[in-house]
């Protein structure tokens, strides 16, 4: 091992410390190491020896190469913790800058196409897993990391631990929805996959929970089968449940608060895709007076 190679191992020991100590989540972590080793591999040296023009040059080539602002953006983040955070070196970032995100609209599917999605699952494990993110509008990690445990069925609620930004919350929990877990709960007891406190949806190995990316295989399988002609993924069911519970006079307060939104901001955008309340709204043309 080269002197160099040391002391690019014991700096990403020290920024790993560093984000341990801030309890940042592992995949965080994942990506900020991931940002560092990919400007290395840029600079042919140890990033400690890096300049403000050699980071001014690097977001120059990610530009160059076509980085879409959200990559750009994460790559920066990782710099900027290693080198103001782990070598307490904030200057060197003085030329790196974060770049604005086009706001896009999400793409919505209608009641009817929901239903079609989950009935076009492969299996009942997948069609409750896609149930459960439409209707309770969950993230695809959330739905994965959810326990037996998790679900009380005298409050009707589902207990979200450590969600987006390591906050636990609480869900709402439909009778419907109950009544399929329970379904799923007993079918999985029986094929000897539900393992006592064990997670809700086990994967090939009942220690393990169903990972995100089958999750990911499944909705993506189900929208094929189903036919739909739209781009659809997980946070798509997440989408459709905030935007149909709108077009239902929903106060978007209790919305913010059932998708776990710090600000009031993000969940206004469904506001814009709520096209039941559109329809409901007379234009003016309506009401001029005849010429």
């Amino acid at each position: 091992m080269t002197q160099s190679t040391q002391d690019i191992t014991a700096l990403r020991k020290r920024m790993i410390d560093d984000m341990r100590m801030r309890k940042f989540a592992a995949k965080t972590q994942s990506h900020y190491i991931r940002a560092v080793i990919q400007f290395t591999r840029f600079l042919g040296a140890s990033p400690d020896t890096a300049t403000v023009e050699d980071l001014r040059r690097y977001q120059l080539h990610l530009v160059d190469r076509g980085t879409s602002p959200v990559s750009l953006n994460a790559a920066i983040s990782g710099l900027k913790f290693f080198f103001e955070i782990t070598l307490n070196r904030a200057d060197l970032m003085a030329k790196m800058h974060s770049v604005r995100i086009p706001r896009t609209l999400p793409v919505i599917l209608s009641p009817e196409e929901v239903t079609r999605l989950i009935a076009s699952a492969e299996t009942l494990k997948h069609q409750v897993a896609l149930s459960l993110a439409y209707g309770a509008g969950l993230r695809a990690s959330e739905v994965v990391s959810l326990k037996v445990g998790d679900i009380d069925s005298q409050r009707m609620t589902l207990r979200i631990q450590r969600g987006k930004g390591q906050k636990d919350r609480y869900a709402m929990l439909s009778p419907l929805m109950l009544e399929r877990l329970r379904t799923w709960w007993r079918v999985a007891k029986s094929q000897g996959k539900m393992l006592p406190g064990g997670w809700l949806f086990p994967g090939m190995n009942p220690v393990d929970p169903l990972s995100t990316r089958q999750l990911n295989r499944a909705i993506h399988a189900a929208a094929d089968a189903a036919k739909l002609d739209k781009r659809v993924s997980m946070h798509s069911l997440r989408h459709a449940f905030a935007t149909h519970l709108l077009e239902q006079k929903t106060d978007i307060r209790v919305i913010q608060v059932l998708l776990g939104h710090n600000q009031i901001e993000t969940t206004t955008l469904y506001t814009q895709v709520a096209t039941e309340l559109l329809r409901q709204v007379t234009s003016p043309l309506e009401n001029l007076p005849p010429s």
